[in-house]
């Protein structure tokens, strides 16, 4: 008797689960019809999300704010924050990490998409993956894997093309997290430290074109490269709003500039404050993108204005002249760039030789089909760029490098 009850309660308890599914899926439709009407003709419906390999369990979320989740739950995404943005190696918790950056491009992108009535879904999505792949120690410590990658025969490291292969192909052993193509192409083509007034989406692509644009990107890391949805160009100009004056405040907390230092015609224009930059240009993006609709003939961008882009363009080079380029940002590289030789080193010979002395993985533990594609430096390179500053700067002191300190 005990266990035919357990079992009638049971039996109910799966019927109440499968009827609240329902419910929910019933809720989901109700979400896409409101979509339809909220949103601009020309922005990505949920309902439009492609998926290199469809999912037969049918889940209530909505593709765009599954893409976010399943953004944020990875391992990739936890190491965020412990990742240079600009300035590292610095005892001030104010001063900016990855983690913060991305949110910040995800907050400011979605206000533009609000108003420009596009999906903030994606927007989301996009943002908080856009620079996943960045190696320890920012775009410094990418220039210095991308070298010993071509000295080792492999494609040069780029951080937009590893935050693609983190969520495509790495994470989950290799299985990746199945992320729809308007995302993975936001994140590839977000490219926001190239400098346009103006982008305009390109459209109509599908997985076997993105795969083309990711190995032409591989071969050429100058290639201009658009994305498809106007979301994506949204987070690509959202990328330089969230940095500009955000780098301009941490220089002036470290005592690198001063804010009298900016140039003139930008803080006249633009503000002399990160909320004033922010607020600006923010604004004339939302005031002077078009989105087009459906009877519209004009090809649509998201973009600026004349004088503020080139006042925009006016503060990236002071930005890279006074703060990029100070000799207290650059100190610690030499350090810095011979524990990345040191390390690589190290575990190229670690995994030519197959040794089993060294207590870490190197991405063996990875599907049957990664470790059949991957030469030695390839793992190397993915086992590295998935690396943490301070776990990095562990690594390299364990094998005996000199390591700089916190100032």
């Amino acid at each position: 008797m005990f266990f035919f009850v357990k079992s009638l309660l049971n039996f109910t308890d799966k019927m109440q689960a499968a009827r609240s599914h329902t419910n929910l899926l019933s809720i989901l439709d109700h979400l896409h019809q409101l979509e339809e009407s909220r949103l601009s003709f020309s922005a990505s419906g949920s309902t439009e999300a492609l998926r290199r390999k469809e999912e037969s369990q049918p889940g209530y979320r909505q593709a765009f704010a599954l893409d976010a989740d399943r953004i944020i739950h990875s391992r990739a995404y936890t190491r965020y924050i412990d990742k240079t943005q600009v300035f590292c190696l610095v005892s001030n918790d104010h001063i900016t990490h990855r983690v913060l950056h991305v949110q910040l491009v995800s907050r400011i992108a979605r206000t533009i998409g609000r108003f420009l009535q596009l999906n903030e879904d994606l927007i989301e999505a996009i943002a908080l993956g856009h620079d996943i792949g960045h190696a320890p120690f920012g775009h410094d410590g990418e220039k210095f894997l991308a070298e010993l990658c071509l000295q080792n025969n492999t494609p040069p490291f780029q951080h937009n093309i590893q935050s693609v292969r983190f969520l495509d192909h790495l994470e989950r052993k290799g299985k990746g997290w199945n992320l729809s193509l308007q995302t993975l192409d936001g994140i590839l083509c977000h490219d926001g430290e190239v400098h346009a007034n103006r982008i305009s989406p390109n459209p109509n692509k599908d997985f076997t074109v993105h795969d083309l644009e990711l190995s032409e990107k591989q071969n050429n890391a100058t290639a201009k490269l658009a994305p498809m949805t106007y979301e994506g160009c949204v987070v690509r100009m959202a990328d330089t709003v969230a940095y500009i004056g955000r780098d301009i405040e941490d220089a002036i907390l470290l005592g690198l500039i001063k804010r009298e230092d900016t140039p003139a015609s930008c803080r006249e224009l633009l503000g002399s404050s990160n909320g004033e930059i922010v607020y600006t240009l923010v604004t004339d993006l939302i005031g002077n993108s078009l989105i087009p609709d459906k009877d519209d003939t004009e090809t649509g961008h998201i973009g600026f204005s004349e004088p503020i882009a080139e006042q925009l363009e006016i503060l990236k080079t002071f930005n890279y002249t006074n703060i990029y380029l100070h000799p207290k940002t650059k100190e610690n590289l030499p350090l810095i760039k011979n524990c990345y030789q040191s390390l690589f080193a190290h575990y190229l010979l670690h995994l030519q030789n197959n040794s089993a002395t060294q207590a870490i993985d190197l991405m063996t533990d990875m599907n049957s089909k990664y470790l059949a594609s991957h030469p030695p430096a390839a793992m190397v390179c993915d086992y590295i760029a998935g690396m943490t500053d301070d776990f990095f700067l562990k690594q390299a002191s364990a094998i005996g490098c000199k390591v700089p300190k916190k100032r």
